[in-house]
């Protein structure tokens, strides 16, 4: 079972948002903001992984509907979004604009899918708001729900990372109750997880270092602009299950 005083915070957090800044713009920054700048690299992350058009994508805490906008464009695509936060995904439903799109709550660390069904399972930025405990009953459930061959992808922050520190220390300097937990995680780790979930890792990639292919200009609020390649600044694994 997620935290649920996590839960209850996240949703209160939405729900200040929205009196702050409106419907639309709440929900977009409810999960980090960049909302098409990293929907769009996540999107050409997976592209550049061989996602195909009619592959079916499971998105672990998708939130809003970031990852979900881009991948509509692919026709074919069976798509199946999660998370415990369920007006988050009645906006994602409804942005998306696809009704053969699935969007299910959530409350544990189950992954609603039959054994061996999906070809990638996505986990951007939840790993990073779990305990390990969590984490790793989501590896041994994708490890369930993944076809032979099929990929998890997770983006992750680690220490090793300069990039990253800053967020390790506001969290220290800035504790406050009821405030989400930003959870590092080391490589060593990632590995211990996945030999014992039977799956193997394929590649890590830095958050600092540019290594998504993207065949479009990709624009970020701060005017911070990408061509060729990009990095939404976690890092990134990439496992496959044998």
């Amino acid at each position: 079972m997620i935290n649920t005083e996590f839960v209850s915070a996240y949703e209160q957090h939405v729900q200040k948002l929205q009196q702050r800044l409106g419907r639309d713009e709440a929900f977009r920054q409810a999960i980090g903001g960049d909302f098409v700048a990293v929907g769009k690299l996540e999107y050409h992350l997976l592209i550049s992984l061989g996602l195909k058009d009619a592959d079916f994508v499971i998105d672990v805490g998708c939130g809003s509907g970031r990852l979900a906008c881009q991948l509509a464009r692919l026709p074919q695509l069976n798509y199946l979004g999660t998370d415990v936060v369920p007006t988050l995904l009645d906006y994602a439903r409804e942005i998306s604009k696809r009704p053969d799109f699935r969007f299910v709550h959530t409350e544990g660390t189950s992954i609603p899918a039959a054994n061996e069904s999906a070809d990638f399972i996505c986990f951007f930025s939840v790993f990073t708001h779990l305990l390990h405990e969590d984490s790793f009953r989501y590896f041994r459930e994708a490890a369930r729900v993944l076809k032979p061959g099929g990929k998890l992808v997770m983006s992750f922050l680690e220490f090793r990372i300069p990039l990253h520190w800053s967020t390790f220390v506001a969290s220290v300097d800035k504790a406050a109750p009821g405030q989400h937990l930003n959870q590092f995680i080391e490589r060593d780790t990632i590995q211990a997880w996945a030999e014992h979930s039977g799956l193997t890792v394929e590649s890590f990639r830095s958050g600092d270092t540019a290594h998504i292919p993207i065949p479009e200009e990709i624009v970020f609020e701060n005017g911070v602009r990408y061509g060729c390649l990009g990095t939404f600044g976690q890092s990134v694994a990439v496992l496959t299950r044998s």
